[in-house]
């Protein structure tokens, strides 16, 4: 694209047509900007270059518009030029796909990091948890004053606590028990979960694909993993604010390393703060969380149980904006034939 000094479009090929979803002929004098949904970074690298006369490079990810319902990783090319009208010349190339199968592998492997960690601090933890606790009933047993026994309830009490976040960080055991079951009615009971725990003040809105045919899933580990979303969402609005529950198929869909020719894909949204930025690369991990009585449990766990299905768990999140993504293959059989194999 070639840019004037208003950083009004002078000209574009056809490469640039594609992204912007505009013909030249239409894209002639229109702002650049509002194109893109006013970006604010692509504002910055556009007056820097133009003020510096320095060329710049940067990924940036591009809002969703009419033209484009999903969010855009660009990469990005300023460079000045001083040939009549035109000031700047921008090349933009389409990296989403190239984005979205590093954002998968680096899930993929937080997950098996989080998994094998999570075993080994359950392995360190649980061991001695049962000594503790036999060796303080011995004990309680040879005092000869009563009272003391208050101090042995608490080793016994808190080796209970102790061997509890223990089961919480393994997690429910045992392969799926997989029925026929719709995914409307499993986030219904999530959400009348969700409505006796809230004081009303936040609004849940139903976006559900009626098309979507029935899953064979585990009722009891899919609710787990839905109810750690939906739960984290309301917890995130601090119990005022929305939840978007939204539904979909989407075809010819890549979970790790297998092509599914169709998959559901759940949704949970919603318009709170969003997840810091420093934190949203290790927010799978086991322990993480922003909040001071989280046990940052609850998004590993609801991976782990996504992922026994053969699914995933992903995320986008910005301000005003966060939207998790439950993957789901409809064909579970086809995957658990392609594993054995």
């Amino acid at each position: 694209m070639l840019l004037d000094r208003a950083l009004l479009i002078v000209s574009l090929n056809p490469a640039a047509e594609n992204i912007l979803g505009i013909s030249q002929r239409r894209a002639r004098g229109a702002s650049l900007l509002k194109l893109v949904g006013d970006e604010p970074e692509l504002q910055k690298i556009l007056t820097r270059v133009m003020t510096t006369g320095d060329h710049y490079a940067n990924e940036l990810t591009l809002p969703n518009t009419e033209v484009h319902n999903d969010e855009r990783v660009i990469d990005c090319r300023v460079s000045p030029m001083s040939s009549g009208r035109v000031a700047l010349l921008v090349e933009m190339t389409d990296v989403t796909r190239r984005a979205k199968i590093t954002r998968e592998n680096a899930l993929l492997i937080q997950h098996g990091a989080g998994r094998q960690m999570i075993r080994q601090l359950a392995h360190e933890i649980k061991n001695p948890l049962g000594g503790i606790r036999g060796a303080a009933q011995l004990l309680e047993r040879q005092l000869a004053d009563p009272e003391l026994n208050e101090y042995t309830d608490v080793i016994i009490s808190e080796t209970d606590r102790l061997a509890a976040l223990v089961d919480r960080l393994l997690g429910p055991g045992g392969p799926p028990n997989k029925q026929p079951l719709n995914v409307h009615e499993l986030l219904e009971y999530v959400v009348r979960i969700i409505g006796a725990e809230d004081q009303g003040l936040l609004h849940i809105h139903r976006d559900y694909d009626p098309g979507l045919p029935d899953i064979d899933l585990d009722r009891d580990q899919i609710v787990q993993a839905l109810l750690n979303l939906v739960r984290n969402a309301a917890r995130a609005l601090e119990g005022q604010g929305n939840i978007t529950l939204r539904t979909r198929a989407a075809t010819n869909f890549t979970i790790g390393n297998v092509r599914h020719r169709v998959i559901a894909s759940i949704e949970i949204e919603d318009d709170g703060p969003g997840i810091a930025k420093e934190m949203q690369d290790s927010v799978f991990y086991p322990l993480v969380t922003s909040r001071s009585d989280g046990t940052g449990l609850g998004l590993p766990a609801a991976q782990e149980l996504i992922s026994r299905h053969g699914g995933m768990i992903e995320f986008e999140s910005r301000p005003g904006r966060t939207v998790f993504f439950v993957r789901l293959p409809l064909h579970q059989q086809e995957i658990v034939a392609h594993e054995r194999a």
